[in-house]
C-alpha cells in the first residue's frame, strides 16, 4: 500500500451486559473512536452498534468490521483494542484459517460469519493490530468502553461516523473525577509528528 494512504488510528471496545446469565438475552454493543491527524489537528469520529443478544467476542469482531468498513478509501490503520480474541484472531488466526479454507484442527471456527466479513473489509487496508490492557488508564480505551456500555443499555447505533464526543467526555472526566490530567489530547501521533 502506498505510504500516501491516510493514517487512521482506531480505538475499539465492546460490551455485553449479562454475560453471567444463561438462557436469556445478553444485550451488547461495539464502539469505535476514529482518529486522523490532519493539518495539525485531530479529526475524531465515533461509531457504535448494538445487538439485543450477543457475546463480547462477537461484538469485538463487529467493532473492527464497523471501523474498517466506515473508511472511505484504502488506509493505513493502527487498530487498538483490549480484546486479545480480536487482535490475535485478526493478526494470527484468520490468515491461517483462510489458507486452510476457513477450517481449523480443533473443530468449527466460532463466529466464522464475522471473521469472513472482517477479512473482506480489512483487505483494502494495511492494518496493524495492537492489543492494550483494558481499564489501564488509556482515556481513548475508557471512552469507547463507556460508549459501548451506553449503546448496549440503550440498544442504540450510529453506524456512520458522527462527530466525536471524546473531547467533552475527557473534560468531564477531568472536572468530575480528576482523571487524565496528564493526557495531552492535541499532541500529534509520534510516527507523523
Amino acid at each position: 500500500m502506498a505510504t500516501t494512504a491516510p493514517m487512521v488510528h482506531v480505538h475499539a471496545d465492546e460490551s455485553c451486559l449479562g454475560n453471567q446469565f444463561r438462557g436469556r438475552d445478553r444485550p451488547g454493543a461495539a464502539a469505535v473512536l476514529l482518529e486522523h491527524w490532519k493539518d495539525g489537528a485531530w479529526e475524531r469520529r465515533d461509531l457504535w452498534t448494538s445487538d439485543p443478544s450477543t457475546t463480547n467476542n462477537r461484538m469485538a469482531i463487529t467493532s473492527a468490521i464497523l471501523a474498517l468498513g466506515a473508511l472511505r478509501g484504502p488506509c493505513r490503520v493502527r487498530f487498538v483494542s483490549d480484546s486479545q480474541y480480536l487482535v490475535k484472531g485478526a493478526s494470527e488466526w484468520m490468515p491461517v484459517w483462510k489458507r486452510k479454507g476457513w477450517k481449523r484442527k480443533g473443530g468449527p471456527i466460532e463466529n466464522l460469519d464475522l471473521w469472513r466479513r472482517l477479512d473482506r473489509v480489512a483487505a483494502r487496508h494495511e492494518v496493524a493490530w495492537e492489543w492494550i490492557r483494558g481499564h489501564a488508564g488509556d482515556p481513548r480505551n475508557e471512552y469507547v468502553n463507556d460508549l459501548a456500555q451506553q449503546a448496549a443499555r440503550e440498544l442504540s447505533a450510529a453506524p456512520e461516523p458522527v462527530a466525536s464526543g471524546f473531547g467533552d467526555w475527557l473534560e468531564e472526566q477531568r472536572d468530575e473525577k480528576e482523571r487524565y490530567l496528564d493526557y495531552f489530547e492535541f499532541a500529534p501521533p509520534p510516527e507523523e509528528g
